[in-house]
Order: structure tokens, then C-alpha cells, then sequence
């Protein structure tokens, strides 16, 4: 694990380097590299695509402008991150969400192996739902923590960084809201649910 972290921070102390001199090469293999992470975090997190697509875009126009007055030791993905994260708020701030068109929307990533028969389909389909219904009414503060940390990987204190909080406070955070997607997994409807929180932690 150790050394696939240290590969990866490689790669981005090289592409930030690329960045700094005005590669357009560099640029392109950032958006290849983070472009859907970056959507699917902001669906997840706004609950609205179209919303998630432009932001996504936004922040790669943020970058293509600030690529060469980026700091020599840039956390790339962490930057990336909080920038849409802050593009995000700045919406927020400017227009109320559709909470009813939060309710009908399917964000969650399908994973599906070919050999599944038409009940696994919908019963994972039924799954999926459920959980992207449990996970948008997890409070945002927390939300934001637990797709941070639990899905796209970022540690503690790089989340910290994003969220201008302590490394501890996140931990609470990201327990918290684990333990409240339990509570809302659970309610509706007993059985065997998908838990975010079991999943482990992306790396790349």
C-alpha cells in the first residue's frame, strides 16, 4: 500500500511540475486522471448530474488558469478536490437545491459482472437506490467528509486541509455519518443492505 501511495504522489509531484512550465500534455493527463472522480464526487455530493457536470468543467477552467502559478508542492488531488468542493458552496450560496429532484436521481457508479441474473440486477438495483436515497439525507457537512475519505481515498489530514478543519474533527465526521447512512439504510426497510462504510478506502 505504502508503495502504491508513493507512486501515486510521484506521479502528481511530476504532473504539478508539468503544470508549472504550461504542458498542455500535463494538463490532458489531468483531466483523464481525475475528470470522472470528480463528477461523481460532485453528484454525490449535490445530488443534481447536470449541476455536477459543470462544476466538474469549472474546475478544470480554475486549474488551466492557475496551472503554472501552482506551488512546486501542490497536493494535486487534494487541490482538484477542494476546489470543486469550494465551486460547489459558491452555488449553494446562489440557489436552493430541488430536494425533490434529489429524491429521483441514481448517482451511484455500476459495478455489475456480466454473469448476473435478472433478480441480482434488481435487487442490486433496489440496493443502489436505497443508498443513494439514505446517503443524501446524511447532513452535507458530513457527507462531503465521508466521500472524501471513504470513497476517494484522501487521508485524514489531506481532507482536513479541504474542509479547514483538524484531522480529528473529520474523524468524527466521517464516523458520524457512516453511522447515520447505517441508521437510514436500515429504517425503511430491514434486510441485507449495502454498507459504504465496509468499503475500503480508493487509492487512485
Amino acid at each position: 500500500m505504502s508503495g502504491a501511495h508513493d507512486e501515486i504522489e510521484a506521479t502528481e509531484r511530476a504532473l504539478v511540475d508539468a503544470l508549472r512550465r504550461g504542458d498542455r500534455a500535463a494538463f490532458d493527463a489531468v483531466y483523464d486522471r481525475f475528470r470522472a472522480r470528480l463528477f461523481t464526487f460532485l453528484a454525490r455530493l449535490s445530488g443534481d448530474r447536470a449541476l455536477a457536470e459543470d462544476l466538474t468543467q469549472e474546475t478544470f477552467v480554475r486549474l488551466a488558469r492557475k496551472a503554472t502559478e501552482l506551488a512546486p508542492d501542490t497536493r494535486l488531488r487534494a487541490w482538484l478536490f477542494a476546489v470543486a468542493r469550494n465551486l460547489h458552496h459558491d452555488h449553494r450560496r446562489r440557489r436552493l437545491l430541488d430536494l425533490d429532484r434529489l429524491q429521483s436521481l441514481a448517482l451511484w457508479p455500476e459495478h455489475r459482472a456480466p454473469t448476473e441474473s435478472p433478480l441480482d440486477l434488481t435487487e442490486a438495483d433496489e440496493t443502489r437506490r436505497r443508498l443513494e436515497h439514505a446517503l443524501l439525507r446524511v447532513p452535507e457537512p458530513m457527507r462531503e467528509a465521508l466521500l472524501l475519505v471513504v470513497v476517494e481515498g484522501l487521508s485524514n489530514e489531506e481532507a482536513a486541509t479541504i474542509l479547514a478543519l483538524r484531522p480529528d474533527a473529520v474523524r468524527q465526521r466521517v464516523s458520524r455519518a457512516r453511522a447515520l447512512l447505517r441508521e437510514a439504510l436500515e429504517a425503511p426497510k430491514p434486510g441485507a443492505t449495502l454498507d459504504l462504510a465496509s468499503r475500503p478506502a480508493r487509492t487512485s
